[in-house]
């Protein structure tokens, strides 16, 4: 039987997201079904959000009560879940104040303000960003101007001033672009999008001490290495190198959409003030409850520990399959966050695997990319190898 929705979209009825032809109905474990039944591995997640995967009994009964109580209150009053949910965030970023969001594009416009506002407190006169190449931080004028991305950036130029791009993991390139007009770098520790980056410890221990020597904020985007994916809470503390800001949204609700910008207390005196920010949904009970168990879990079934163990079984398996298969120039990556680069084009690997009942995508457009739900086991591993040499 035809679907509609699919139908409507070869016919160019639908075309503001770039869609793979098929209608996801339910999900379980790590698996979604489509409208027709079919049963697809999901190595994708929705992008790296749904870190506990699909059905989990405990967070949908929190969803549900939290339901039965509130759902809605606005930034006007105080809600119990949203105390819950920062000090639960703050536990785990190690940061000491948090402001809720709706996304993730939204987090960064919060980081960027805060930054400035915190220099113009602070009469410095400074208001420029240095950004990495390769970088991706959302699709808002404020995000895109940070996101090195031409295709993205150039229909929508011109963008907000005082933006430079450094070159990632090249530390004097950073020094070289640094002005007395520099008020932060912002940089993930993890490019997703820009094709499966990971920083040098040497490169982030290197842009912390540029900005404690230069008076200038270090903005760690979380976004989707973030939550436990690379096999600690958050990436940055793989190097020991605490941001004044830092982002995060996706994982920390499960699929709920629910975002945060967290920062020091330093910057938070100095930044943002009542009237200065603001949003109608950020916080609210429902989302909150969502954020609360979701830390409530990670740290009871220890999952940074199981994402370090299936993080290391997947990568050996990857380098396996790359000794066996032509295709596959390069695997790289951390914890549950990798990338196979390819000699071929992705994108029809991407729907050869949809074809095969796997869920993939891709980050640029040589690299498959693997983000899977936080919780598979090896045996998800093992079926994914099986499809993945079907298709390459």
């Amino acid at each position: 039987m035809k679907n509609p929705y699919i139908e409507d979209a070869k016919k160019g009825l639908v075309h503001t997201y770039n869609r793979f032809p098929v209608v996801l109905e339910k999900g379980e474990g790590v698996y979604v079904y489509d409208a027709e039944g079919k049963k697809y591995l999901d190595f994708a997640a929705g992008i790296a959000v749904s870190s506990l995967g699909y059905g989990n009994k405990e967070f949908n009964d929190a969803l549900k009560a939290q339901i039965d109580c509130l759902i809605h209150s606005s930034n006007l009053y105080y809600n119990t879940t949203c105390g819950k949910a920062a000090q639960a965030l703050l536990r785990v970023t190690q940061m000491d104040r948090v402001f809720f969001t709706n996304s993730g594009t939204e987090a960064i416009e919060g980081a960027l303000k805060a930054a400035r506002k915190y220099a113009y407190q602070k009469q410095t006169g400074r208001y420029e960003f240095i950004a990495m190449k390769d970088s991706f931080h959302g699709r808002s004028m404020g995000a895109l101007s940070v996101t090195e991305h031409e295709a993205y950036r150039t229909p929508f130029e011109p963008l907000i001033p005082g933006v430079s791009f450094a070159e990632y993991n090249n530390l004097d390139s950073v020094r070289e672009l640094v002005t007395d007009r520099t008020c932060a770098i912002i940089l993930e520790p993890l490019q997703g999008e820009g094709g499966i980056n990971t920083a040098d410890e040497a490169f982030m221990k290197g842009i912390r001490k540029l900005c404690d020597e230069e008076g200038i904020l270090m903005i760690c985007d979380e976004i989707q290495c973030g939550m436990g994916r690379t096999g600690t809470m958050f990436a940055w503390q793989n190097y020991g190198t605490k941001p004044d800001i830092m982002t995060m949204a996706k994982a920390i609700g499960n699929g709920v959409p629910v975002g945060a910008f967290a920062m020091t207390e330093d910057v938070a005196r100095h930044s943002l003030e009542p009237g200065d920010h603001g949003t109608t949904y950020g916080g609210n009970p429902f989302v909150c409850a969502a954020v609360a168990k979701t830390v409530e879990i990670f740290e009871r079934e220890r999952l940074t520990e199981h994402v370090q163990e299936m993080g290391a079984y997947l990568t050996e398996k990857l380098t396996r399959l790359q000794a066996a298969c032509g295709s596959i120039t390069e695997v790289r990556g951390k914890g549950l966050i990798q990338g196979i680069r390819l000699n071929k084009p992705v994108a029809e690997t991407v729907q050869a695997a949809l074809r095969e009942g796997l869920l993939i995508i891709s980050a640029r457009s040589d690299v498959i990319r693997l983000v899977p739900p936080l919780v598979i086991e090896k045996e998800h591993i093992d079926e994914l190898i099986e499809k993945l040499k079907k298709v390459l």
